[in-house]
């Protein structure tokens, strides 16, 4: 009898992009990373939903068009149309996925863990499977008092994370931590 191969998949990451910038943009950046960590995942990249309402911090280095996941004001803690960001991730993960993880820069960081915090709450990705990984790039607590960031943060997240810290300029090195349950 002909023994059976097993086919495994490369585990599929939904790539979220920093705050004023798009999918292109972040695409652009991971390519930099080496090909022989790059053939291990399937990298899906996806714009915000809003258009930049503002000056992106990268004019100049990369074409527009800029996104955002949510709009800030000078109040750290508003973040406008956040609850239609984590509903339009939800969709799209519908739509595509299924997804097997989440990766963010910067923006996109905040919303991958809060996302995961808050699927493990029940709260959030009710209608897609579970996220079973999150990697973190120059990530920050989510500042906001809406009720998703209060519940996101009621708890340590339920899957292994990645993260991975820096101190700009682009050029420094990073340092990166394990986190996992």
């Amino acid at each position: 009898m002909a023994s059976e191969r097993k086919i495994e998949r490369k585990p599929k990451i939904l790539c979220l992009h920093g705050f004023r910038t798009s999918g292109a943009i972040l695409r652009k950046q991971v390519q930099r990373w080496p090909t022989s960590i790059l053939h291990q995942f399937h990298l899906h990249f996806i714009d915000g939903p809003f258009p930049s309402k503002g000056r992106s911090d990268v004019e100049g280095i990369y074409d527009p068009p800029y996104f955002e996941w949510f709009g800030t004001s000078e109040d750290p803690t508003s973040c406008e149309n956040l609850e239609s960001s984590l509903e339009f991730i939800e969709s799209y993960m519908a739509e595509h996925g299924p997804f097997d993880g989440l990766l963010g820069f910067s923006q996109g960081a905040v919303l991958s863990a809060a996302l995961a915090l808050l699927q493990a709450r029940g709260v959030a990705l009710t209608k897609v499977p579970k996220i079973k990984f999150v990697i973190v790039i120059s990530g920050s607590k989510l500042q906001s008092s809406s009720l998703a960031a209060r519940i996101a943060y009621s708890t340590s997240i339920a899957c292994p994370s990645l993260h991975f810290l820096s101190n700009f300029p682009a050029s420094s090195s990073f340092s990166f931590y394990i986190f996992s349950v």
